[in-house]
């Protein structure tokens, strides 16, 4: 089966408990393993003050899913975003394969090292 790897982000209105918002999220999980998909990486970004206002609210709940899926399945996916009440916003992109090496880099920490320049080793030798 032909499986791309994606990443979605969405907001989820900030009117939601915790446990509603751990709800709708662990729902959407399901909807992509359910669905022959494979879940690579999950991140809450927690309660975040929006650019501009929706809806009349100034925050929102947001919420990272990479995953591998067939590219067919992304249609069902975001369908059920946009008859979703609690989803303010999402967007979803497919990962190139740099895109899936960066993540992969990202994840084993190869970009938190803090970088020395040659000036800088230069002044310290």
């Amino acid at each position: 089966m032909n499986h791309n790897q994606y990443e979605t982000v969405i907001i989820l209105t900030p009117v939601l408990s915790e446990q509603q918002m751990k709800d709708a999220v662990k729902g959407y999980r399901e909807l992509i393993t359910g669905n022959g998909g494979e879940m690579v990486l999950e991140e809450n970004w927690g309660l975040t003050k929006l650019a501009y206002p929706i809806d009349k609210k100034g925050t929102g709940f947001y919420h990272l899913f990479e995953f591998k899926a067939n590219p067919e399945f992304i249609k069902t996916f975001e369908l059920a975003f946009r008859r979703d009440e609690r989803i303010m916003r999402y967007l979803t992109i497919k990962l190139d394969k740099w895109g899936v090496d960066y993540n992969d880099r990202k994840r084993k920490g190869e970009f938190n090292q803090p970088r020395t320049t040659a000036v800088a080793e230069e002044a310290a030798s």
